[in-house]
């Protein structure tokens, strides 16, 4: 994150700087898989951030209403699952596609500012996958004899061609389509000035496919982003410079990296600084405004997900049951 973000200050392009961050978190697929494994995982992964920074500069060039933004987040719901569960991503959540989709959407772009600004998002992207892929070429010139100077790297992603025909990937699918579309419509009904965090707060709680509907996990998910609404407060309250803004993406990004794959709800902790520094940077409006309307987007959005989780919770033991019931 930070030397595309360096080059963008130094060259006075800070409005492109949520370009490079989004292709920037391409790093956060990919880790610890074996790198033949990784470069494929981060590969796909670089093409589905891009595809969605592509779609909503597109969106945004056009100044599409909200009916067609709509449905291009819902668009961008479906591949984003049927992506990640083809290609056995990690983190299996189409969360950061949603997010990076949603932002570019709504920042002013012309037709003519389409091209240059996917390609500040391809930089980024490209050079993330080469810090990500970096640690081959490190283990190759310090090899690991004793096995205490590098980690292993157990996991496994397998490509799934048939993820398509998975019951739990559509269920998984259905209910962020349900959870968007009624979280969304609740605050533009309400007529919060940032309705897409409702949107961005619902896929953020509900588990991806295949996942445990468990109502802790959602609660964490929620507190994690509330608490980390009050760390964003403290950092940009005070209206600090632009470096700030530039080493709270990078230290973002960092925890997301390392807590993502062992608690999502402590990773909230930094993906919502993370993601509100973003915002700013791309569309400056008065922090308060977009720290209030955070907190009442992300209680609105984590309650509806909250009440499809305990909904398909009860639906599955209801199926189960009845399974369980038949005669043999």
């Amino acid at each position: 994150m930070v030397i595309p973000l360096t080059v963008l200050v130094v060259a006075g392009r800070v409005d492109w700087a949520v370009y490079a961050t989004f292709g920037g978190m391409t790093a956060l697929f990919g880790r610890s898989e074996p790198y033949r494994l990784r470069a494929r995982s981060v590969s796909i992964a670089m093409l589905g951030m891009l595809g969605s920074i592509g779609f909503g500069l597109v969106m945004a060039a056009l100044g599409a209403p909200l009916a067609a933004l709509t449905l291009g987040l819902m668009l961008v719901i479906v591949l984003g699952v049927l992506l990640i569960s083809t290609a056995g991503l990690f983190p299996g959540t189409p969360l950061f596609f949603v997010f990076a989709y949603t932002v570019c959407a709504q920042v002013p772009t012309d037709f003519d500012q389409v091209l240059p600004r996917l390609l500040v998002g391809v930089a980024g992207a490209a050079f993330a996958w080469l810090v990500t892929m970096s640690g081959w070429l490190l283990r190759r010139a310090a090899p690991d004899r004793g096995g205490s100077l590098f980690k292993p790297l157990p996991r496994q992603p397998t490509v799934n061609l048939a993820a398509y025909r998975d019951k739990l990937v559509w269920l998984s699918i259905g209910q962020m389509l349900v959870g968007v579309l009624v979280a969304g419509g609740l605050a533009v009904l309400v007529g919060i000035g940032h309705p897409y965090w409702a949107v961005v707060s619902v896929v953020a709680v509900l588990p991806p496919p295949g996942a445990r509907h468990s109502t802790s996990r959602a609660f964490h998910r929620i507190f994690g982003t509330v608490a980390g609404v009050l760390v964003t407060a403290l950092i940009l309250l005070p209206g600090p410079p632009v470096w700030v803004l530039i080493l709270t993406i990078a230290i973002g990004q960092f925890g997301a990296e390392i807590l993502i794959g062992r608690h999502y709800g402590a990773a909230l902790l930094f993906i919502t600084p993370l993601a509100l520094t973003v915002s700013h940077l791309g569309n400056p409006a008065p922090v308060s405004g977009l720290l209030v309307d955070r907190v009442v987007e992300t209680a609105l959005g984590g309650a509806v997900a909250l009440v499809i989780v305990v909904a398909t919770r009860a639906a599955l033991a209801r199926a189960a049951a009845r399974r369980g019931g038949l005669p043999s």
